[in-house]
């Protein structure tokens, strides 16, 4: 497994971020191809951020959004290591799906109606729904978002956060000042330093950013949130194959876990099972694979490497992980959630 930086593409312009012409889009080539061709997938990922995406002591990236690109890659390769991790930051992360220097962006980013409609990507699913929340001192009393009328805020720049942040505060005739960094890492221990009396973002990302504190428990995350933050992978415009990918890549894991398919079962399950619907998502009926131009057992393929995504979920930011996140709205819709899996037939 190899790890790429954004150094290393080479003549990329990191200066902004803008709509991608029509004719370069009609360009683009075919992403599975390519990546065969090459031998590995390219995946755009968090510089680092505990239960989406960091680097773990022994060298291995791990997380949500790790799981969810060694996914794609298992369903392509059946070998969840033919993968290229490339760091990016809030900055750069759009930039680099829109040149195809990634195949995937799996980030943690947001989506919106201006990324889709204008900046030549395309967000197939959503692998994690969120909200933009606050983190502050539990020395300094504050126990709500509006306690902090008068407060300094960090906050990373060229995010949907500093956009929320304002539309809040002005909508709550609410005083602030904003200090901004260009990178999530530099605003986080600026915070920690006592250089702002909040920190603002999604919620999930509060509960990680916390972890790598020396004394977590001297900061707490008010209850609010001030936003609706959908958040998942984006690909670039242009290939709808491998769109029709990576959006069956996560809702085969939610049908597994739907289903009661794991990492444990799947081989007993793929030899006996008569579900129609399990057949259908192991690949023993149907041709499911050969639309999205893979094998048949495309799926079983992922669960098999990866599991399915309350598996994901409950390793990288569930109740037995670090962050012990409750499911909440990213439980399936049999269970109160939102993940909804879309029927495979």
């Amino acid at each position: 497994m190899k790890l790429t930086t954004l150094a290393a593409l080479g003549g990329l312009a990191l200066t902004g971020l803008a709509a991608l012409p029509a004719e370069s889009l009609a360009q683009t080539p075919n992403v599975i191809e390519r990546a065969r061709q090459r031998g590995f997938l390219t995946c755009g990922i968090h510089t680092g951020l505990p239960g989406f995406g960091f680097q773990a002591s022994d060298g291995e990236w791990r997380g949500l959004d790790i799981d969810l690109c060694r996914a794609v890659a298992a369903a392509i390769f059946d070998d969840p290591t033919k993968i290229r991790f490339v760091q990016t930051t809030a900055q750069t992360r759009f930039i680099v799906v829109q040149t195809g220097d990634v195949d995937l962006l799996a980030r943690n980013a947001t989506y919106t109606m201006s990324r889709d409609t204008a900046m030549g990507m395309v967000w197939p699913a959503i692998n994690y729904f969120d909200g933009q929340g606050f983190m502050v001192r539990k020395a300094s009393g504050v126990t709500s978002v509006k306690g902090l009328d008068g407060a300094s805020i960090c906050v990373t720049q060229g995010t949907t956060t500093e956009l929320n942040l304002a539309d809040y505060f002005r909508a709550n005739n609410l005083r602030y000042e904003v200090v901004s960094f260009k990178t999530n890492d530099e605003g986080i221990k600026a915070f920690e330093a006592g250089r702002c009396d909040s920190f603002t973002t999604d919620a999930s990302g509060l509960a990680a950013e916390r972890l790598r504190f020396a004394s977590p428990g001297d900061f707490v995350i008010l209850p609010e949130l001030i936003s609706r933050e959908p958040l998942g992978p984006a690909v670039r415009r242009g290939d709808e194959n491998f769109a029709a990918l990576v959006r069956w890549t996560h809702y085969a894991m939610l049908n597994a876990e739907d289903l009661g398919v794991t990492r444990a079962n799947v081989e007993q399950m793929r030899a006996g099972t008569t579900n129609p619907e399990i057949r259908r998502l192991l690949g023993t009926d149907g041709k499911f694979g050969e639309t999205l131009g893979l094998t048949n057992d495309w799926a079983y393929r992922i669960i098999r490497h990866v599991g399915n995504y309350g598996e994901s979920f409950e390793r990288n930011v569930g109740a037995g992980s670090r962050l012990g996140l409750p499911r909440g709205t990213n439980a399936l819709w049999t269970k109160g959630g939102l993940q909804y899996p879309y029927p495979i037939r």
